[in-house]
């Protein structure tokens, strides 16, 4: 079991990151929150939760062990995948969606891309006083970026979404605030797809 991978950041995008240790190359998928905080950087450490299927080994990786810690506990949730937590993971911050499950909303659960009114309340009963013990808060997010339009397609498209469909949302979205982060973007996008 990999608790974590350290080295040079080859290759990242709002979804992914390989990171290059000792001549082997890590594809780790990872959360908008996570994205942001190792944009800027050429070398990170992530914690790693390992995905073993029977069609598919995969690598998720996480800036800090609290986002990797809710990570684990959503999965835990019935009905409530790897790729459905992070996409949770990055439709908000984690500190937001700790709130928002501790405090019982499931409006604001229900409006993440693929969790309906059933499964945010499963998330709430199952997650509510697990979490309630702990605390934790995370920063925003923040970043620049040139290629703010290619880099949300990407994301929205390793997400599992259409590019056709993604694209109209991203276009709209820039097209009525162009001083948008790529994060912002991808966030509103999420909401809308």
């Amino acid at each position: 079991m990999y608790e974590y991978v350290s080295g040079k950041i080859v290759e990242s995008s709002p979804a992914h990151v390989v990171i290059e240790n000792n001549g082997l190359g890590y594809f780790l998928s990872i959360s908008l929150t996570t994205y942001t905080a190792i944009k800027e950087l050429k070398e990170t450490t992530l914690f790693v939760h390992e995905n073993i299927r029977e069609d598919a080994y995969l690598l998720f990786g996480f800036y800090n062990q609290e986002e990797r810690m809710l990570f684990r506990q959503l999965i835990s949730v019935s009905g409530i995948g790897a790729n459905t937590a992070r996409m949770m993971l990055s439709s908000m911050p984690p500190s937001e969606l700790k709130v928002a499950i501790i405090t019982g909303n499931a409006n604001q659960l229900k409006g993440i891309k693929g969790i309906g009114l059933k499964t945010a309340q499963r998330v709430i009963v199952e997650l509510k006083d697990k979490l309630g013990k702990e605390g934790g808060d995370e920063k925003l997010f923040m970043t620049t970026d040139n290629t703010v339009r290619e880099e949300a397609l990407s994301a929205l498209v390793m997400l599992g979404f259409a590019r056709a469909a993604s694209q109209k949302v991203v276009d709209k979205l820039l097209v009525a605030e162009p001083g948008s982060k790529v994060e912002q973007i991808i966030k509103q996008a999420l909401k809308m797809l």
